[in-house]
């Protein structure tokens, strides 16, 4: 049987959410192993002068734990 967790993460990025999302993962593997799925829980973006400037996205990280 595997235990999972799931921990909640916020990132951002000036290029677009997927890359927010792409970056929050890189980031979370350098400390926490195992993971197995992340799920987009949040999308929100800032505006400055009526364009977009930070992509922002909420996720759940599930991992393993051992």
């Amino acid at each position: 049987m595997a235990v999972l967790k799931v921990i909640e993460i916020l990132a951002n990025s000036d290029k677009s959410w997927e890359d927010a999302a792409r970056q929050a993962v890189k980031h979370a593997s350098e400390t926490v192993k195992n993971i197995k799925s992340v799920y987009v829980k949040d999308q929100s973006a800032t505006v400055k002068n009526g364009e977009i400037a930070q992509f922002r996205v909420t996720l759940k990280v599930t991992f393993e734990v051992h």
